[in-house]
């Protein structure tokens, strides 16, 4: 069994089966949904036991490699393994989908393609967390855009089309970036491209030019996990999607992009990181600044949600440039945690809006009464989001605090500077946060109107909102879920700074 093709079973499996999806029956929605929700949970409990069953934690290696020539002629090889960072995302990855596709219950217009291309999206997710080859994560990174531009153009809101364009545009622009550093770094010192991810990792290169790789793939990855000035097309995209869009946006295709910035910028590049890795702290907390004090200003309920998830990304990039354990430790913290606290607000947010069919936050008021069962656990996952001490995030934020006053990097004041800051953004937070809250759920506009017989949620949106809620409690009580599975590898990528 230890030759058995764990990975390439979990990145085909959704993509293929969900090609079946386009031979079952035309009109049956149920049939269609409850296809699509056995697939994922299928795809969950595979990568659970061959996560749990198949890899040692205290191996910094890759393990469950794979690795088949795919193209001859230029020497492509289907390149797959994991390690400990990329570990988190993945299982990430499957819990959200799931989660996402059991909240796209209403959606019934075409209802085939909308879980087909939720279930290319699974695969597309997967594939650059496991992907040991540049090729090959150029190409799953690529796979990912289509099907999020077709279920924002198609099931979106009303400027869907507007901000499905801006979508592509952004990231493909990005992509163009993306792939000339891959072929860069693939062509530089040999006749023969190499793509491996480990023969590359050995490779030295000229300063100059390994700056001109590091910036390339640093606009490629600030596109995708959106670093100021590159974030604009975030808060569009959220605005518009179909609420479970929006859960695999914030929960999943974000983290992409900061894994790319630890697994390539990080591990292949080290000397350029650490040329760069001030202004990646300086970009990070003037993110965390602005994105928090832009969030009141917005009208719409899910792009306050979106400049909320923009602000912490911030985090996550101060977290990669203080090159420090503690810090780098803290930034994959805050990737898995903010996965399920972004995803659930927008699950939140998009079921408040099926009751009350209304966008903007001044509009709504006083739905407490009426729902309060969405209003605890929204209220729960806003002091999730703002990092009360026993959920997640507070953990994570608390650990990139430490790996910036702990960094041998950096010099006192700065370090002293930067943390004043940050906890300058930290107070902002709560602001929208609660005044988010406050203008849904307190006041009497919605008690006096005469329509006002909405439902609560039922079973199937408790599951959801609870089934989120329950890891976010879980880290923050227990942060080591997180950190058993990244610790050694951490320490592998930072020890390649300090002793090269």
């Amino acid at each position: 069994m230890n030759n058995f093709p764990w990975l390439t079973l979990i990145v085909v499996l959704p993509i293929s089966a969900g090609s079946l999806i386009l031979f079952l029956p035309h009109r049956g929605n149920k049939v269609i949904r409850w296809y699509t929700i056995c697939i994922c949970a299928l795809e969950l409990l595979l990568t659970t036991y061959a996560f749990g069953y198949r890899f040692q934690l205290d191996d910094p290696l890759m393990q469950l490699t794979e690795n088949y020539k795919w193209i001859n002629f230029f020497d492509f090889y289907w390149r797959l393994g994991i390690d400990g960072i990329s570990i988190g995302p993945i299982l990430l990855t499957g819990f959200i989908t799931t989660l996402a596709t059991l909240a796209a219950w209403p959606v019934t217009r075409d209802s085939r393609l909308f879980h087909f291309l939720m279930l290319a999206m699974y695969s597309g997710q997967i594939g650059p967390f496991s992907s040991q080859d540049l090729l090959l994560f150029f190409i799953m990174w690529e796979l990912e855009l289509i099907p999020v531009y077709l279920l924002l153009a198609m099931w979106g809101g009303k400027k869907r089309l507007y901000s499905a364009t801006k979508f592509i545009l952004y990231t493909a622009g990005g992509s163009v970036f993306l792939l000339m550093g891959v072929l860069g770094i693939g062509l530089y010192g040999s006749n023969e491209p190499t793509l491996s991810f480990e023969t590359s990792a050995n490779q030295s290169y000229p300063v100059a030019l390994e700056i001109i790789f590091y910036i390339g793939f640093l606009i490629a990855f600030a596109v995708k996990s959106p670093i100021i000035p590159l974030h604009t097309w975030l808060p569009d995209t959220h605005g518009e999607a179909h609420y479970s869009t929006c859960m695999l946006l914030a929960g999943i295709l974000l983290k992409m992009g900061a894994y790319g910035l630890v697994r390539i910028n990080m591990e292949l590049l080290p000397h350029a990181h650490s040329i760069f890795s001030p202004w990646l702290m300086i970009v990070g907390t003037i993110q965390i600044i602005y994105a928090a004090s832009t969030s009141p200003g917005q009208r719409n309920l899910k792009k306050r949600i979106a400049y909320s998830s923009v602000s912490h990304m911030g985090f996550i990039i101060i977290g990669i440039g203080s090159i420090s354990d503690t810090g780098l430790n803290g930034a994959i913290l805050q990737i898995i945690s903010h996965g399920f606290i972004g995803a659930a607000l927008f699950f939140l947010a998009g079921t408040s809006y099926d009751r009350i069919r209304l966008v903007y936050l001044d509009e709504m008021g006083g739905m407490a009464i009426a729902i309060p069962k969405i209003f605890t656990t929204f209220s729960i996952l806003s002091m999730a989001s703002l990092a009360l001490p026993g959920m997640s995030g507070f953990v994570a934020e608390l650990i990139v605090f430490f790996g910036i006053l702990t960094s041998q990097k950096y010099l006192l004041m700065t370090k002293v500077l930067i943390t004043f800051v940050m906890a300058i953004g930290m107070i902002l937070t709560p602001i929208y946060s609660l005044s988010m809250l406050r203008q849904m759920f307190y006041g009497y506009k919605l008690f006096n109107a005469p329509n006002s017989s909405f439902f609560d949620s039922g079973p199937r949106e408790l599951f959801v909102s609870i089934s989120i809620l329950l890891p976010v409690i879980g880290i923050g009580i227990y942060p080591d879920f997180v950190f058993a599975l990244s610790v050694d590898k951490v320490e592998a990528i930072i020890s390649n700074f300090f002793y090269r």
